[in-house]
């Protein structure tokens, strides 16, 4: 029996490509510095070994056939030493995702600066409902499987593919690993700031994905986004628009109305009437995700009714506008928004989800382009939704050049001049302290962050629990 060994194995994806490679009937072990849920629950609900921290005796006392090493491991990593010293086989998780998973089979690929876990995870429902039982992995738990993987014996797979490097050996996106045959781009902004120099240097990868799609596949793209268009205009594939604002979209969303449970919209086809959907997720965010993975399926000939029964049984993603839990009327969400349009996007939806309740936002400067000062005047203008804003710190502020790194105070001033109460706050107790004795009857506190935010929603829960007694 083979044996895959996980460099970094918490990490979303290499979590659910551990899974996976389980599932496949391999040994899979691995080891990470930073465990922490939902990808830590989801290994050991699995039953897979993971080893606290990196050390080659994890690896000295039975070698594993393979090495999968991490994109977030660097050189230097001691574990990663012992492999190269030990000239052992290993692979980046792109790699190995093409050789076990992808060759020979029809594979839709979702990729945008925004949206991707979103839409992957409502792309398998849908194709699921749809009877096409695809194999996927997806970037987070998605809620109406329970998992962030699943591997059957369809033709049909569904990824989310990451423009993010691939490892430290390889610094090309993840997704140019992949074997599109359809290609969603959903949209094209500046990102990752820490591998990307520029605009056009993210739109160049983006191209080089499109470029990858087949003459007999399709590329679905974004029109309410230029840069995406742009991305897409010379395409081996045809191109299908989908929209909320461009006329000249092939799909486009009309009327959308917000319901106490979510969405409801209209769909036009090439102009015409097509369908009207139910969507229980909210923000005309979530309506362009949907138009994406309607014609993705309508490509794979599912049809409008059962792609409508996908919409409307979707149940989100974790970590996606997650109530994480109410106490004494105060509601907590987790979400993942981290670069400003998605943090905009996110705390307008909620304040449509919840109509009349005040809004705090916690923000925690965690992703590489949220630490950097590239978009320090951007997110100023992200929180208008919120009544108050508190800031955590850099994360680990010294990886950041201080005359390029974000400055939360710096954000705060630019808040308060926007008539917003804004504070910096260091810690999750801080934070939980701060916000005890300046929460509003009702009020909704969404909390930010690309990681774990050392366990402040359970706290804040605990705090309120503690408070309402």
């Amino acid at each position: 029996m083979t044996h895959y060994y996980l460099i970094g194995i918490c990490g979303t994806a290499m979590a659910s490509l551990a899974g996976m490679l389980k599932a496949r009937g391999y040994e899979v072990t691995g080891s990470d510095a930073h465990v922490y849920p939902p990808m830590s629950d989801e290994l050991a609900r699995l039953g897979i070994p993971v080893h606290l921290g990196y050390d080659p005796a994890h690896l000295a006392h039975r070698r594993p056939d393979v090495v999968v090493i991490g994109n977030a491991i660097p050189r230097g990593n001691p574990e990663v030493e012992y492999v190269l010293e030990q000239r052992w086989r290993y692979a980046s998780l792109p790699e190995v995702l093409k050789q076990e998973f992808l060759w020979g089979r029809r594979v839709l690929v979702v990729t945008g600066t925004h949206g991707k876990t979103t839409t992957t995870a409502l792309a398998a429902h849908v194709l699921t409902v749809g009877g096409l039982e695809p194999t996927f992995l997806v970037g987070g738990v998605a809620e109406n499987f329970g998992s962030s993987f699943r591997v059957t014996e369809s033709d049909y797979v569904v990824l989310e593919g990451d423009e993010y490097d691939t490892a430290y050996f390889d610094k090309g996106p993840k997704f140019m690993h992949y074997l599109p045959e359809i290609g969603i781009v959903n949209n094209v902004e500046f990102d990752h700031a820490d591998i990307y120099p520029n605009l056009d240097a993210v739109k160049l990868a983006f191209r080089r994905f499109v470029n990858l799609i087949p003459r007999n596949g399709a590329c679905i793209v974004g029109f309410d986004s230029p840069h995406a268009r742009d991305v897409a205009a010379r395409a081996w594939s045809p191109v299908e628009g989908f929209a909320l604002d461009a006329p000249d979209a092939l799909w486009r969303a009309h009327d959308l109305e917000y319901t106490a449970n979510g969405m409801r919209f209209r769909v036009s086809r090439a102009g015409m009437p097509w369908a009207t959907f139910e969507l229980p997720t909210f923000g005309a965010f979530n309506v362009r995700n949907a138009l994406a993975v309607i014609a993705a399926a309508t490509r794979w000939g599912v049809s409008p009714e059962r792609i409508a029964t996908g919409l409307a049984t979707f149940r989100a993603v974790k970590r996606r506008m997650e109530v994480r839990g109410e106490v004494g009327g105060i509601t907590v969400i987790d979400d993942f928004a981290h670069h400003p349009t998605a943090v905009r996007e996110t705390l307008e939806a909620l304040a449509r989800r919840f109509p009349g309740r005040p809004l705090t936002a916690v923000f925690e400067p965690r992703s590489w382009s949220s630490r950097k000062r590239v978009f320090q005047a951007a997110y100023a203008e992200a929180f208008d939704a919120a009544r108050q804003v508190v800031v955590a710190p850099v994360f680990e502020s010294t990886k950041v050049a201080a005359d390029d790194r974000f400055s939360p105070e710096q954000l705060c001033a630019d808040l308060t001049a926007r008539g917003k109460t804004a504070v910096v706050r260091s810690g999750a107790e801080a934070i939980v302290e701060y916000l005890l004795g300046h929460l509003q009857p009702r009020e909704v506190v969404a909390i930010l962050s690309n990681g774990g935010f050392d366990g402040l929603h359970d706290k804040l829960l605990r705090a309120l629990d503690r408070q309402s007694q």
